[in-house]
């Protein structure tokens, strides 16, 4: 099959989820055989190689605007896929799907993984929220397939949009500790910190974390990986808020570094109410992290009785941290039931799978 990756910012993947799918699926793909395109925005690459792990690579440019960098560079890949026989169009982001109309009415086989519920998002004004609430239902009449990355994704469109679709969630890699002294530059030890990864955007709750890591005694850090690629007030009040032994490193893109800051933390926070299978939580249960999420559906779907859970208030993740603390014989009996949730169910080879048969139905014209 021939097959277009659009609508990331591109690979080698250095940021998010999407990315991070489309690199490790599309090499997958060209190793079953296929013809794999990933089209890749030319404000976040200055070198540009022509191919990357067996991928052909179309670099377009992009707006570096924050409501027009996705939708301007999808625009310009799905006009260039146009000409090129792609058997399936694969998009990410139903922000993407009034751009696939045309392609639609010239009889492509456009599959839409929808994201999350972007709506929700603190970040968008009211006039954004609006658009992706509307582009959540054309990528329902538009995609000849959407897939939802969550059984809770798939439900909301169900509910919302009377709309079925194809689960598939994210994957992740096995992890293990293999260079802790990568640590020390950070000024950290293992198991001296709490964890948490994510942008600084309020529906993740970095600023909650550090005010219930800040109730508590203990001599561990909290390090906060992360930030936002615009300037925010919220952002602003999470360096306010930070000092002392709140470590704000920044955006992280060794891979080594973060796979020891994963697997040497004491205890790893998810916080994003916002969203399906979430990359990070993922990683976090494939590096043996003793988790504490928050309870919204997204993470007990992913984390079901492998964790705890905490609802969103200062006080109740303050008393969760400090359960961990005080119960570390514990904690090991999660980890261990993590790991095996993510063996099962979210290996990046059976994901590939998911996404192979998908397209071979889509190619040949199956529950169209």
């Amino acid at each position: 099959m021939k097959i277009a990756l659009i609508g990331t910012r591109g690979v080698p993947a250095s940021y998010g989820g999407f990315e991070t799918c489309a690199e490790e699926v599309g090499k997958r793909l060209v190793k079953r055989g296929h013809d794999v395109t990933v089209y890749c925005r030319k404000g976040y690459y200055a070198e540009r190689l022509p191919a990357y792990m067996g991928m052909n690579l179309v670099y377009l440019p992009n707006l570096r605007f924050k409501s027009l960098d996705t939708i301007s560079h999808t625009f310009l890949s799905v006009l260039h896929a146009l000409g090129c026989g792609y058997d399936v169009l694969m998009v990410f982001n139903a922000a993407n799907s009034p751009i696939l109309l045309l392609p639609r009415i010239l009889g492509n086989k456009i599959a839409i993984n929808t994201d999350g519920l972007e709506w929700k998002r603190g970040k968008w004004g009211a006039v954004a929220r609006r658009y992706y609430k509307f582009s959540e239902w054309f990528s329902t009449k538009v995609a000849s397939r959407i897939i939802a990355d969550s059984p809770g994704i798939r439900q909301y469109y169900r509910e919302n949009y009377g709309a079925e679709s194809s689960y598939i969630a994210y994957g992740a890699y096995i992890s293990e500790s293999r260079r802790p002294e990568l640590l020390k530059p950070l000024g950290l030890e293992p198991g001296g910190y709490f964890l948490q990864i994510t942008r600084f955007e309020p529906e993740n709750n970095p600023l909650l974390t550090i005010r219930a890591f800040k109730k508590l005694t203990t001599d561990k850090k909290l390090v906060l990986v992360g930030g936002v690629p615009y300037r925010s007030d919220y952002s602003m009040q999470i360096a306010s808020a930070a000092g002392g032994d709140v470590i704000l490193p920044g955006f992280i893109y060794e891979k080594e570094v973060l796979n020891e800051l994963w697997c040497n933390c004491y205890a790893y926070i998810h916080g994003n109410e916002v969203g399906g299978t979430n990359p990070a939580l993922l990683q976090s249960m494939a590096s043996s992290c003793f988790t504490i999420a928050i309870d919204v559906a997204f993470s007990r779907d992913v984390l079901r009785n492998s964790g705890v859970y905490y609802s969103k208030s200062v006080d109740s993740l303050a008393e969760k941290m400090k359960w961990a603390l005080e119960h570390p014989a514990e904690l090991s009996g999660y980890k261990k039931s993590a790991m095996e949730l993510i063996r099962k169910y979210y290996s990046w080879d059976t994901i590939t799978e998911q996404y192979e048969t998908l397209f071979r139905e889509l190619r040949d014209g199956q529950g169209i």
